[in-house]
């Protein structure tokens, strides 16, 4: 029987690291939260290759006894709690006592620490955990620590590590959320010999945002404060028109504390509800404070997942908050029409509201309750890439989407269902509207004896079909060329067609995103994209693909950016996923009006069975039998 013993004290701090000590931005977060806690009002990080050789933070704090220096390293060993009753009110950063134990068992640190007022410091070198005698020595006041060679005693660690760029980007991300938790504190960050961050820790969290989130993002960014009983609101969130690809711009902060919390982001993406473009996401850097005892910072090591004692309040506190801002100046909505509505009206007032206005008269985007557009009306323009083509004055323009025969001949008349359909060749469809250079689409009613009967299309974006046995086909028309997009994309073998952009465009991406980006600039060009890095988390792009619009060249390399940060271990998925976007950004979008033959072209793609989901695993198409349309209306 195995013999139950004490680990040895050194194994037990290994253990213990493991849970706090990641990786170097793991050391950087204790340190820093460490640096603040002193009382630091400038904080100096310096990095090389990641932080896992070299990582020196440095601050103005009160410093630490030369006699408490080795206690420091102790586990368990805190200045920050004393009594049990402490941990109902956290206020500090660092609590547990475990930081600086954990790292120093796990690297090479050096601690230098002078206290205010005295007229020399003390030193002390610790390797693997074991100190050896502290040493008078000339510092400045406060504490730097340097840690050297992460994880030189536990190589199995370093096979987890990552390369240097995304470890000091990480670096870079701690850094930055503490500089915007704290705008009263200056913070700089030096990586590999270069200043990336500096803020002026003038208090203005404006003035953090400014210089550790970029120009661009501070400029669109609208300022709230509000409050809730006992819980504050204060920040800025971005304007709905400035929607990013990602969540990664959401920022919160609860008492000083960054932490990511789902409850706050979903109470700040519900506030957005039909504010923003599908697919994107606010981004914010909010400040909720509230009292320290309704909520539970001690939930996790790493100390950025909090648990609140009235969520919901937490939740109405940023939800409202951010809505009332958005809400400012938009005109209230209307109040709903009453039962009595039809009831209150004449015979001849239903007819006058019936009866269209003339052409010349009717608004531009008009949408009455006139059953049937006038022949000679103009049609609101819609939103689409290229205009229709223009038809001779003599012909009245045919409705936008009229019920179809089961084949559209070459003629600019639909022919009626009951004249002859001609024999000949059936001519090629005109490529999709959407940027389709590359996949001409052609008719292939050969392929199947009966065709799908084109019916017409709802909302301008499902195609309503009926087939030989009477089932009622909807097609989302954005899912079914996303798909072929999609397909021909994978299957091309030659060079695709690039457009030089009249001025290069500068595209700002997230840290993450920037480095997987500069690594994969040959696979970026190999789809036709030509960028350069032009530094600060920047790429200047003067080529895009010929079937990207230039105006949505900007947002398409941020997804793609990102998708090659998920993806980057394999290149395989990389590759999907960079294609997956670009067929997205290229098919017809949902809203748009679509010719006739285009959606017969789409129809018969579907039917013949080539396609059925979109590259995301969306379904194309969905059936409804007649007899469950019939047992909607209860006649079966």
């Amino acid at each position: 029987m195995p013999t139950i013993q004490c680990l040895d004290p050194h194994i037990a701090d290994l253990i213990a690291a493991g849970e706090v000590v990641e990786r170097p931005a793991s050391v950087a977060k204790e340190l820093l939260e460490n640096a603040l806690d002193a009382g630091a009002s400038a904080i100096s990080v310096e990095v090389q290759h990641g932080g896992l050789t070299y990582l020196r933070i440095t601050d103005n704090g009160c410093g630490i006894a030369p006699g408490q220096l080795p206690t420091a390293f102790l586990r368990h060993a805190t200045s920050k709690l004393r009594r049990a009753e402490d941990l109902a009110a956290i206020g500090t950063l660092g609590f547990r006592g475990e930081a600086l134990a954990a790292i120093a068992a796990v690297s090479r640190v050096d601690i230098f620490s002078r206290e205010r007022g005295a007229d020399r410091g003390a030193s002390l070198h610790l390797e693997g955990g074991v100190p050896r005698e502290v040493t008078e020595t000339g510092c400045p006041e406060g504490t730097t620590i340097c840690v050297r060679d992460l994880f030189f005693n536990t190589p199995a660690r370093m096979k987890f590590m990552k390369k240097d760029s995304a470890e000091g980007t990480a670096v870079t991300g701690v850094v930055t959320h503490l500089a915007l938790s704290h705008p009263e504190v200056s913070v700089k960050l030096i990586r590999d010999g270069v200043e990336v961050l500096h803020t002026p820790g003038d208090g203005q969290l404006r003035s953090a945002v400014y210089a550790a989130l970029g120009r661009d993002f501070a400029l669109g960014l609208l300022p709230v404060s509000g409050c809730g009983g006992d819980i504050s609101v204060e920040g800025f969130v971005t304007k709905p028109l400035n929607g990013g690809g990602t969540r990664a711009r959401q920022l919160f902060f609860v008492n000083g504390r960054f932490v990511r919390s789902q409850l706050l982001t979903a109470a700040l993406e519900e506030a957005y509800r039909n504010r923003l473009l599908k697919g994107k996401f606010p981004g914010c850097v909010l400040h909720i404070t509230l009292p320290k005892s309704t909520v539970d910072v001690n939930v996790h090591p790493a100390k950025t997942v909090v648990k609140f004692q009235n969520e919901r309040a937490v939740f109405d506190a940023v939800h409202y908050t951010v809505k009332d801002l958005l809400t400012a100046g938009e005109t209230p909505a209307p109040k709903p029409v009453q039962q009595t509505f039809y009831r209150s009206m004449t015979v001849q007032e239903y007819k006058e509201r019936q009866t269209p206005p003339p052409a010349e008269k009717r608004p531009l985007g008009s949408y009455g309750s006139a059953p049937a557009v006038h022949p000679d009306a103009k049609l609101p323009l819609r939103d689409s890439v290229s205009p229709p083509a223009p038809e001779p004055r003599e012909e009245p323009r045919p409705a936008p989407m009229p019920a179809a025969p089961a084949t559209f001949p070459a003629a600019e008349k639909p022919v009626p269902a009951k004249a002859p359909v001609p024999e000949s060749p059936i001519p090629e469809v005109p490529a999709l509207r959407r940027n389709t250079i590359d996949l001409p689409i052609q008719q292939t009613l050969t392929d199947h004896p009966a065709p799908w009967r084109l019916v017409g299309e709802a909302l301008d974006t499902y195609i309503i079909c009926q087939d030989e046995s009477e089932n009622l086909w909807l097609i989302d028309k954005h899912a079914a060329h996303e798909r072929l997009r999609f397909n021909a994309l994978k299957q091309r073998r030659e060079p695709p067609m690039s457009q030089l952009l009249l001025q290069p465009l500068a595209v700002d991406l997230e840290a993450d995103a920037y480095d997987a980006a500069l690594a994969s600039l040959p696979l970026l060009e190999e789809f036709g994209f030509s960028c350069e890095d032009f530094g600060a988390g920047t790429l200047l792009v003067r080529e895009v693909p010929s079937d990207i619009r230039p105006e949505d060249a900007a947002a398409t390399l941020e997804e793609l950016a990102e998708d090659l940060r998920l993806g980057r271990a394999d290149p395989d998925a990389a590759r999907d996923s960079l294609l997956q976007t670009m067929a997205c950004k290229s098919a017809i979008k949902a809203g748009m009006h679509t010719s006739p033959a285009e959606l017969r072209a789409l129809v018969d793609r579907v039917q013949s069975g080539e396609i059925q989901y979109c590259p995301h695993g969306r379904p194309v198409a969905v059936k409804l039998t007649r007899y469950e349309i019939e047992k909607m209306f209860k006649r079966a």
